[in-house]
């Protein structure tokens, strides 16, 4: 399948924010040529045959978005239980509901988390839940590329599953990736993370785990170890094939250096935090020390939305407050936390960016609305007031997923929607 995309404004993200006037095509699931409209005129020349070929109307075309911190299966708790601390919340609510949840269950709530990513300009995940592979499931038959953390902690599962879910995860279509991984270090115990170091050196693994996410959680770990959570996986080699932490809203000087060191990714989640009361991660300060920052949403019952312009907002807006200073945190590095720095973080290198070579993971933003207009600076638009309903496509490997609010392929959102209900109207009763 070849695809031409013309008459559009582009923002690569290879040269940071610019955007230029032109033209993608894209041949299969690969961009084959970005550049000026004047290559049109060889088309013939170069023997392409088009199958498709949309006018972009002078509307934006980017990189999609990678939500590098999220639980998609969790859209089944999403205003289920609000308005409550961090660990009470877990405790009293979440822990409980998801013992009970199938794996099916799992799958049910994980396409429904699909269709909002899709909708929003996602086309791939870094989702760290109980059985992964249906949410992998999910994911292949919707569209979206699949990234997996373990979630193991002193519950379950049994440590051999990580191996096996490796193994099993890490495939060669480009759609699905497993990493070595974690809860936290408040629900594992020390022996547990030794295990998971090891294992991770002999699979080449990056670690990826929550880490001072609040107060409580690095206070207490200091009680218990003396040391702060990214010292006491430092202290365990957890890091040798690099890796990174979820919130990271606390983290010490010396904290910050262990991330320089083993060039660890912070997937920041400003709206779960804000929620949750957890804190403000100090934005600027890892931006200053050449700390890789991505964007996640977190799950949709922290959340409770899988929104990456609202993401991108807060990620700005709260690096504002915390610093008391406007300039923190401009839109262009925003848009690379979101796009470029999260492609990264899950080893979607292919996924980056918009150039010849590259995957066609691209979402066209609609310019002719009016919260993009003035056209005085786009990236500026698309973080301070842009929306999930600026999004008109959404194209992952080369294929339309979504245009103009419809779900493209073999979708019945309806349906997806009932069995959402049906299912957590079960757990209610």
């Amino acid at each position: 399948m070849n695809t031409r995309l013309y008459n559009a404004r582009i923002m690569s993200m290879a040269d940071g924010s610019k955007v230029t006037d032109g033209e993608i095509w894209i041949e299969n699931d690969r961009i084959s040529y970005v550049g000026n409209a004047a290559a049109a005129d060889d088309i013939s020349k170069k023997g392409i045959k088009f199958d498709i070929q949309k006018d972009c109307r002078g509307n934006v075309l980017m990189p999609s978005f990678k939500n590098a911190h999220t639980h998609s299966a969790m859209t089944g708790m999403r205003s289920y239980a609000d308005d409550m601390p961090l660990w009470d919340w877990l405790s009293t609510k979440i822990f409980p509901l998801e013992a009970k949840l199938t794996n099916e269950d799992v799958y049910e709530f994980s396409k429904l988390a699909m269709l909002e990513y899709l909708a929003g300009g996602v086309t791939a995940v870094f989702d760290m839940y109980q059985a992964p592979d249906e949410t992998a499931r999910a994911c292949r038959e919707m569209g979206i590329r699949f990234v997996g953390c373990c979630d193991i902690n002193k519950f379950g599962p049994d440590f051999s599953e990580v191996e096996k879910r490796y193994k099993r995860l890490n495939t060669d279509d480009g759609f699905s990736k497993y990493f070595v991984g974690f809860h936290a270090e408040y629900t594992c115990t020390k022996e547990l993370l030794k295990d998971l170091s090891d294992l991770a050196a002999q699979l080449g693994s990056p670690v990826f785990t929550h880490n001072s996410e609040t107060r409580k959680e690095v206070d207490e770990c200091i009680e218990r170890h003396g040391m702060t959570p990214t010292q006491l996986f430092e202290s365990l080699d957890m890091f040798r094939n690099g890796g990174g932490g979820y919130h990271c809203v606390y983290l010490t000087d010396e904290d910050i250096e262990v991330f320089k060191k083993h060039d660890l990714t912070i997937v920041t989640n400003p709206g779960s935090n804000t929620k949750l009361a957890s804190g403000i991660a100090p934005i600027t300060k890892y931006l200053d020390n050449g700390i890789n920052i991505a964007i996640g949403t977190d799950g949709p019952s922290s959340n409770n939305s899988l929104d990456m312009f609202r993401e991108m907002f807060l990620v700005t807006g709260l690096a504002k407050l915390h610093d008391m200073d406007a300039a923190a945190a401009v839109p262009s590095k925003v848009l690379e936390m979101a796009t470029v720095n999260g492609s990264r973080c899950m080893g979607l290198q292919d996924s980056d960016v918009l150039a010849p070579g590259k995957k066609a993971d691209i979402i066209m933003i609609d310019m002719h609305q009016p919260n993009m207009q003035p056209i005085n600076n786009i990236a500026d638009n698309i973080v301070y007031s842009g929306s999930r309903a600026n999004v008109i496509m959404t194209m992952c490997d080369g294929v339309i997923r979504y245009e103009n609010g419809e779900f493209l392929g073999d979708v019945d959102a309806e349906k997806i929607y009932d069995t959402a209900n049906r299912i957590m109207n079960k757990y209610r009763e």
